[in-house]
């Protein structure tokens, strides 16, 4: 009979934990922009390229309390831009035209958003280009409370299977840019300062960015 009760309030315990747990999460809405219709169809293949997904996303549930962090904070870069402004990246225009792209220098290249303090972050939602489809090459994205990124890097995501970046092999695969953005899950990863890199793209040697959200909430 004591066991019996042990076990009946061991399972109560359990499904009142994960009822919580399901509660505590929240769907994180996202706000698209306009689709840019026409441009030159992607003439690029690569083993490494993912295929391209028409359905629309499916939810995204982070903690409650998760919001947009980035928007309005500091961005720096690791050269450039050569055409467009930093604050560009998180002013929340998303659109395709020219006056909302930021061109960073050929190369390898980074822009780096400083968040102010320490946050949990569950998911990043960037563009790079979408007037038109591009692909970019050896994108990654890092954490860390260190602005040189010297020390505690986590890294949260990294196309760059050959490491030709030379920041580490890369598990993820290369994406065809849309207005849909890319969703990054950062999975609670803690930092102050989110560093996004890229190495140019299918169509010139730019690096360009139109808009990173950051979605996280202040560490405890």
């Amino acid at each position: 009979m004591v066991k019996s009760y042990v076990l009946a309030f061991s399972a109560a315990v359990a499904a009142s934990f994960g009822a919580a747990t399901a509660q505590d999460k929240v769907e994180l809405k996202f706000e698209l922009p306009q689709p840019y219709f026409g441009g030159t169809p992607l003439d690029y293949f690569g083993e490494n390229l993912e295929k391209p997904d028409y359905k629309p996303r499916p939810p995204f549930m982070a903690p409650a309390g998760t919001t947009n962090v980035a928007k309005g904070k500091t961005v720096t870069a690791s050269g450039g831009p050569e055409f467009g402004k930093l604050e560009l990246l998180v002013d929340g225009d998303k659109g395709y035209k020219k006056d909302s792209l930021i061109g960073l220098p050929a190369g390898h290249q980074w822009v780096q958003i400083d968040l102010g303090a320490t946050h949990e972050l569950y998911a990043l939602l960037l563009w790079h280009f979408h007037e038109g489809e591009r692909v970019y090459f050896d994108v990654a994205v890092q954490v860390s409370d260190d602005p040189k990124f010297e020390k505690g890097v986590t890294v949260v995501w990294n196309n760059d299977h050959d490491n030709s970046a030379g920041l580490g092999k890369g598990d993820k695969q290369e994406y065809i840019e849309s207005y849909k953005g890319k969703l990054i899950d950062m999975g609670g990863a803690k930092g102050r300062y989110v560093r996004l890199y890229s190495k140019g793209n299918t169509t010139d040697e730019t690096n360009e960015y139109v808009e990173a959200e950051i979605y996280g909430r202040p560490a405890k």
